[in-house]
């Protein structure tokens, strides 16, 4: 989920928290409890920051480690050590409890959308993703906020958010259902599917799609039970005997897409003298493109001159960015 539903979710598990008595009854540990759950709900992306170093290294630890089932247990245990030295007296087992459920609720949530985690890691290295919620869901979001206007006039905390929760956890169940049956519907319509994925949107009945066969890759729209197929590939496997794709394979970023994307389409193409191979993430198609890449410039020694991975939505905004990638390199 998107940071903000990430920090409701830590509110509302204060609220919650309200049902255990030795939280509600001693303030002290209250307070160091809703400081553990709001921090709990946001302390796996704290790997946001590696954004700052390189687009490969994001995109190949973004949700990893931090996410993994050794982190989930260690981020409780750091929190409680930080708070208790800011708020000693609290009850430690109940803060440790609480901040443990914050971190966990985090990571599994984040199972749910289309990006998905390496919460299964360090037992697998795959990338766990539903595909059934969108990163930022409107409805999850105001039924917290439907929480907290009720919290702060006519109910109880605890009981309030034990009905909300109660309520999104029936609409969490809803959208698998409905994905899975969007799903078979797919399936009907175009014979033969490997693998189907579909990205949800903020509409309940609105996804985009990307599908495979053994012959065909397909892109499309969901609206409603109506199927719009936009982009349709022949299906080629990556050729790594192919001298270009073995040099392309060795650069950082192209490494970095190819750990991530489970699929994409590939070209090589000759341009000014360079050699370019370009791979496109068929998951993300929106306003006439592809804006997931991975991009690289190779001379005709067959050695890189430029690269990048990441989002960019036209094609002269990812020239500048290989431009200026080969200046600084």
């Amino acid at each position: 989920m998107d940071t903000a539903t990430h920090i409701v979710m830590g509110f509302g598990l204060a609220g919650l928290a309200t049902l255990d008595p030795a939280v509600a009854q001693n303030p002290l540990t209250y307070h160091a409890v809703m400081i553990g759950v709001v921090a709990g709900s946001v302390i796996p992306d704290i790997d946001t920051v590696l954004k700052l170093k390189d687009n490969a290294t994001y995109i190949r630890n973004h949700r990893g480690m931090t996410h993994s089932l050794p982190a989930t247990m260690l981020w409780p245990f750091i929190l409680t050590a930080i708070i208790l030295a800011i708020v000693p007296g609290a009850n430690l087992s109940h803060l440790l409890l609480w901040t443990l459920s914050a971190v966990s609720i985090h990571v599994f949530v984040d199972i749910f959308n289309a990006y998905g985690t390496q919460a299964v890691r360090p037992f697998t290295s795959k990338w766990v993703a539903l595909g059934t919620i969108n990163i930022f869901d409107p409805f999850i979001f105001s039924m917290h906020l439907l929480g907290f206007a009720i919290w702060q006039t006519i109910g109880h905390p605890g009981i309030t958010f034990v009905l909300i929760y109660s309520v999104i956890s029936v609409y969490y169940v809803l959208r698998g259902v409905y994905h899975r049956s969007t799903i078979n519907y797919i399936k009907r319509r175009i014979p033969g599917l490997t693998k189907v994925y579909l990205s949800p949107t903020m509409r309940w009945s609105h996804y985009h799609l990307a599908a495979e066969s053994d012959a065909h890759f397909y892109v499309g729209k969901i609206n409603g039970r109506k199927l719009h197929l936009i982009d349709q590939f022949d299906r080629k496997p990556i050729d790594f005997d192919n001298q270009l794709i073995q040099s392309a394979a060795q650069d950082k970023n192209v490494r970095a897409f190819l750990s991530f994307s489970p699929i994409y389409h590939w070209e090589i193409s000759e341009r000014g003298g360079r050699n370019i191979i370009q791979f496109t993430d068929l998951r993300y198609y929106s306003k006439g493109t592809y804006p997931f890449t991975a991009t690289v410039w190779l001379d005709k020694n067959l050695s890189v001159q430029s690269s990048y991975t990441g989002w960019v939505f036209s094609e002269q905004k990812l020239r500048k960015k290989l431009v200026l990638a080969r200046v600084n390199s």
